[in-house]
C-alpha cells in the first residue's frame, strides 16, 4: 500500500522536471507501447489531451497542462500550446491551409464535460505560432467544440449546439420537460465570417423518426433545462464534397446523412432507424464520430468514420448502451444504385488492448493507405498499415496521469514551425564543481538540426566557441567540464543547410537544483522510480472507475506525518 502511495506521488511529479530550459512546461508523457515502425506515415502527431475527470483535493487525473500539442511519434515534444497560445480549454487541434499558407487551428472556449458540449471560437495560428484569426459562428449562435473543417482553403464548417424550448409531450415528455437541441451546421467564410450556409436538424429530422435514445430516461439529456436539453440528433462532424453537398454524422441517431447543399434536403441516410441502405452486419456502427468522404465516383461513395459502439458515462455510473465489445475505425463503400453499404476495412484495437470509448474519437486515412485511429475517451492513438497491422500505439500520458486522460481527435501532418519567440537557454553549474551543463530549447521549432554553444567573454558580447550538439529532441544539452571561470553563455540554432536560424540571449551560469532524492517509504524496497520511459511501460488497463481513492496525495501526506 505504502509503495503504491509513493508511486502515486511520483505520478504527479513526473510531469515536472522534463525540461531544464523550460521548467514552466509540464506536457503529457506519451506512453508508447507499440514503437513506431519504418512504415508509419511521416509527420507529427497533433493532439489535445485533457483530464476526463475533474480534480479534487485528493484526486488528480490526466495531463497537468491540458492543451494542444505537437509530438514526434517517438514521444518527443515539438510544441506546447499551453498558456501563451491557447489560454483556455482547447480541442480538435489540426493543421490546414488558408489563403495558400500553412496554418494550425483549434477550438478554444468553455468545456462542459457533463453534457459533452463546449462553446467558444476557432483560433488560427500561422507558422510562427502567432494568432492570425478568431472565427465565430454566424446568425447569433455559438461555435461548439465538435467540428471545424477547412474547405478549399477559404471556408470553414462548424457545428452549433442550440438548445431551444419546445413542447416535448409528443415524445413522452412531461410539461416540465421543454428543452431540445436543434443540431445546426454552418459554413462560414473564414476571412470575413460571413454565413454562407446553415442547416438545422429540427427543420428536416423529427425526433420520433430517428432518435435512438428516447427523451426518458434522459441518456441524451432530460429536457428540464437548456443545459440538459434532449440531444436527440447530436451532430459531431461535417464534411463537404466537390458538388457542394454535406456529410454529417448524427451520433444520437447512429446515422450519417448526406445533405443537399442547395435546399438542405436529405439525399440519403446511412444506418440508423431510417437507413436508405442495406448495411452489411460488419459495416454497422452506432454513436459514431468523424465521418469523412474518402472518394466519390459515379454511384460509389467511400467514407471513413470512427465507430464508438458505445454511449454512456466514462465514470462507470448510470445507464450505458453498447453495440459492440470494442470501438473501431471503419472505411465503408456505399453503392447508391444497389443501395448497399459494405465494410472495406475495419481497424480494431491491437491484440490485448481493450478500447471501448463512450465518447469522442477519430479516423484519419492517409493517401498512402495508412490509418490513424484515435480512441477518444480511452486516451490512446494507434496507426495501422492499410491491411490493419498496428505499427504504432500510444496512450496520451503515462503512469497514474494516464488513467484519466482523454483526447477528442488525433491527426498526423507534415508541418514546418518557425517560432517568433526566442529560444530558451539555461546554464547550470554542478554542485561538485565538475562542470556546467547548458540546456537549450525552442518551442515549436521543426528546423534546427544542431545547436552551437558559446561562452560570452566580455561586456560587449564577444563569444568563444564551446562546442555543438546534435538536436535530438525538444531540449538539447552540452556538458562543459571544469570551466570554473565560466560566467555567461549563449547558443545558436542551425538548420540542415548550415544557416543560423536564431541566436539565444546571454544567460549567467547558475547553481543546479536537482530533483528531490528518492523518497523511501517504511516498506521493504519501496521507492519512487526514476520516471516513466517511452516504449518501456506496460499497457495500462483502462477503467471507468478511478483508483485515486487509494493513491490520493492527501493520504500520502497524512501517512508520512504518522511515520
Amino acid at each position: 500500500m505504502r509503495a503504491s502511495i509513493c508511486l502515486a506521488l511520483f505520478g504527479l511529479a513526473s510531469a515536472d522536471w522534463q525540461f531544464r530550459s523550460r521548467p514552466d512546461l509540464a506536457p503529457p508523457r506519451l506512453n508508447i507501447t507499440i514503437p513506431a515502425t519504418k512504415d508509419v506515415e511521416r509527420g507529427y502527431l497533433f493532439l489535445a489531451p485533457f483530464a476526463g475527470y475533474p480534480d479534487t483535493p485528493s484526486e488528480q487525473h490526466g495531463p497537468r497542462q491540458a492543451s494542444p500539442y505537437i509530438f514526434r511519434d517517438n514521444g518527443d515534444l515539438v510544441w506546447s500550446g499551453y498558456g501563451n497560445y491557447y489560454s483556455i480549454w482547447a480541442t480538435n487541434f489540426q493543421a490546414g491551409r488558408w489563403k495558400g499558407k500553412d496554418i494550425i487551428f483549434s477550438f478554444e472556449g468553455d468545456h462542459n464535460p457533463n453534457y459533452g458540449h463546449g462553446h467558444g471560437h476557432i483560433t488560427f495560428l500561422d507558422q510562427h505560432y502567432e494568432t492570425i484569426r478568431e472565427l465565430r459562428a454566424g446568425n447569433h449562435k455559438l461555435v461548439d467544440k465538435h467540428e471545424f473543417h477547412v474547405v478549399n482553403e477559404e471556408t470553414g464548417l462548424i457545428q452549433v449546439y442550440q438548445p431551444i424550448p419546445r413542447d416535448l409531450t409528443t415524445w413522452g415528455g412531461s410539461p416540465e420537460q421543454q428543452w431540445i437541441v436543434n443540431a445546426i451546421i454552418q459554413e462560414l467564410d473564414i476571412a470575413t465570417g460571413k454565413l454562407l450556409f446553415e442547416w438545422a436538424s429540427l427543420d428536416h429530422v423529427s425526433p420520433d423518426a430517428e432518435a435512438v435514445l428516447p427523451l426518458n430516461p434522459g441518456q441524451a439529456g432530460s429536457g428540464y433545462n437548456s443545459s440538459d436539453a434532449w440531444d436527440y440528433f447530436h451532430i459531431n462532424s461535417v464534411d463537404k464534397d466537390a458538388s457542394g453537398n454535406y456529410l454529417i454524422s448524427a451520433r444520437d441517431a447512429c446515422a450519417v446523412h448526406k445533405i443537399n447543399g442547395t435546399d438542405g434536403s436529405i439525399i440519403w441516410r446511412l444506418h440508423g432507424k431510417k437507413s436508405d441502405f442495406s448495411v452489411a452486419e460488419d459495416a454497422k456502427f452506432c454513436f459514431q464520430h468523424h465521418a469523412r468522404w474518402i472518394s466519390q465516383e459515379d454511384d460509389i461513395e467511400v467514407i471513413s468514420l470512427y465507430d464508438n459502439a458505445a454511449h454512456g458515462s466514462e465514470h462507470g455510473t448510470g445507464r450505458e448502451v453498447h453495440t459492440a465489445p470494442y470501438s473501431s475505425g471503419k472505411i465503408l463503400r456505399l453503392n447508391t444504385t444497389s443501395w448497399t453499404a459494405e465494410l472495406v476495412r475495419g481497424y480494431y484495437p491491437p491484440k490485448g488492448y481493450e478500447l471501448l470509448s463512450k465518447s469522442q474519437g477519430s479516423t484519419q486515412v492517409f493517401p498512402s493507405g495508412n490509418v490513424l485511429v484515435n480512441w477518444g475517451s480511452e486516451g490512446a492513438v494507434t496507426e495501422y498499415t492499410e491491411n490493419g497491422t498496428p505499427i504504432f500505439h500510444a496512450y496520451m500520458d503515462s503512469g497514474y496521469l494516464g488513467q484519466g486522460v482523454e483526447n477528442y481527435r488525433a491527426f498526423k501532418y507534415n508541418w514546418t514551425g518557425l517560432p517568433n519567440e526566442e529560444p530558451a537557454i539555461v546554464a547550470l553549474a554542478r554542485e561538485d564543481g565538475s562542470g556546467t551543463t547548458v540546456y537549450v530549447s525552442w518551442n515549436g521549432d521543426t528546423e534546427t538540426t544542431v545547436w552551437r554553444f558559446f561562452e560570452v567573454t566580455d561586456a560587449y558580447g564577444s563569444r568563444s566557441f564551446l562546442g555543438e550538439a546534435e538536436r535530438t529532441g525538444f531540449e538539447t544539452s552540452l556538458f562543459i567540464p571544469g570551466q570554473d571561470e565560466l560566467s555567461k553563455v549563449a547558443a545558436e540554432a542551425v538548420d540542415a543547410k548550415g544557416k543560423v536560424l536564431r541566436v539565444t540571449g546571454d544567460v549567467r551560469v547558475e547553481p543546479e537544483i536537482l530533483p528531490a532524492a528518492k523518497i523511501r517509504c517504511k516498506t521493504e524496497d519501496a521507492r519512487i522510480p526514476d520516471g516513466p520511459k517511452v516504449a518501456e511501460e506496460k499497457v495500462l488497463a483502462k477503467s471507468g472507475n478511478s483508483r485515486w481513492e487509494e493513491y490520493g496525495l492527501l493520504k500520502f501526506f497524512r501517512i508520512v506525518k504518522d511515520l
